[in-house]
């Protein structure tokens, strides 16, 4: 019989076995990617810089772990060496949706600031950060992630130009910035990500994301022409329309009625169900045949005047507790995000360049979705081993795949 020791060991020995052959897999997906071997390599290598536990995994510490003498085969890597970020995505969301796809996962865009000193670096200015929490010198990455019961990873970003910088072509041309990258908005980069994430067939039943998105109209309008059911929270100075006019978000909520609100839990938080009173306000229908619009108003117990709107687009005869559900999963980005600057360095970068950003913060991600495949694949084995079901059905993902017109292949 094992003794308790012996059992250790074999789990240890599981993980390492299934750590290597998890790495193996990513490499043999991105390879084609690279034009030499060395370059190759080089990817691989620096994916498990980022893995590893060293604390700041920036070029010179990634190059001490992986016991090179000089950072400069990552600094080339980065830079000069030939290869394509956005290939490197698309091959990043086909593992995605290969280990982790779920029909009722849920698309989730948001923002992040990464500080920065001096003024070379791509994309760098004084702008708002909810990193800092202020008005700092920064860069503004735009991120889509992948939220599902496996897990949640990030699976496409975009750098946010600022307007001054569009302004200035020698500055643009020095940093690297591609000559004919106009000036585009945030809501703009999340649109361009959902689009690509649907060409891509990533499966997913519901989009959200703060009023920075959901305050642009031009979004919700071009989900809707899609059939793409959302949640996105809006700001009190946004119109819907009521009847025959158009009703400023923040005036809806003042005329609110005392009674007719449900209590229920937004999701467990790091203090436990987030719980909130909720209440669903009807707006004008849209022209989807079978689709309604709503604002939902959600309500803290312990500050009752403070109110947060959102509008939902959703088929008919959805239920309340679902939109609360995907209102509540906004902040998994946050946890996305969160991880993989603490785990696989997504903001220990260095890199000055467009190209380089691009291309650290891709094998960033291909790093975080690494270890959330790994994550979801022990939570599968754990559930065999006693029985249980699957969290996600064969027949519910034959059926999103038909809905979308996607292989089964």
């Amino acid at each position: 019989m094992e003794t308790k020791q012996q059992q250790s060991q074999e789990r240890k020995l599981a993980v390492i076995k299934s750590w290597g052959d998890a790495l193996k897999e990513v490499g043999y997906r991105i390879g084609g990617r690279f034009a030499r071997s060395e370059s190759r390599e080089q990817a691989v290598s620096y994916l498990q810089g980022l893995l590893s536990p060293v604390e700041r995994k920036n070029s010179w510490q990634l190059a001490e772990v992986l016991g090179e003498p000089t950072p400069y085969r990552i600094q080339h890597l980065l830079g000069r060496a030939r290869w394509e970020a956005d290939a490197l995505r698309d091959d990043l969301q086909q593992y995605v949706v290969d280990h982790l796809a779920d029909p009722e996962a849920i698309l989730v865009v948001d923002e992040t600031g990464f500080l920065k000193k001096g003024r070379h670096s791509a994309g760098v200015a004084r702008q708002y950060s909810g990193t800092a929490g202020r008005v700092d010198n920064c860069q503004i990455g735009v991120f889509l992630a992948y939220a599902t019961v496996h897990g949640q990873t990030l699976i496409d970003r975009e750098l946010y130009l600022p307007k001054e910088w569009m302004g200035d072509p020698d500055r643009c041309a020095q940093a690297g910035i591609p000559a004919d990258r106009a000036f585009e908005t945030k809501p703009r980069l999340a649109r361009q990500m959902l689009e690509h994430a649907f060409e891509m067939g990533v499966p997913a039943a519901w989009v959200t994301g703060d009023s920075v998105y959901g305050d642009d109209r031009r979004l919700r309008v071009w989900l809707e022409e899609q059939e793409q059911a959302y949640v996105l929270a809006v700001s009190g100075k946004e119109y819907v329309w009521r009847g025959f006019q158009q009703v400023r978000v923040k005036e809806l909520l003042a005329d609110l009625p005392d009674d007719g609100w449900t209590r229920l839990s937004a999701g467990d938080g790091a203090k436990g169900p987030r719980w909130y009173d909720w209440m669903l306000v009807p707006v004008n229908q849209p022209l989807q045949e079978g689709w309604h619009r709503w604002v939902l108003v959600r309500r803290q117990l312990d500050e009752p005047t403070e109110l947060t709107a959102f509008v939902v687009f959703a088929p008919k005869g959805i239920e309340l507790e679902t939109m609360v559900r995907i209102a509540g999963s906004r902040w998994t980005i946050e946890v996305a995000l969160e991880a993989a600057k603490g785990e696989v360095g997504l903001d220990h970068y260095e890199v000055r360049s467009w190209t380089g950003w691009y291309r650290h913060i891709t094998l960033a991600m291909w790093a975080q979705a690494l270890l959330t495949v790994l994550r979801a694949a022990s939570v599968e084995e754990e559930l065999l081993k006693k029985g249980a079901p699957s969290p996600i059905s064969t027949s519910s993902m034959e059926a999103f795949k038909q809905s979308r017109g996607l292989s089964s292949v």
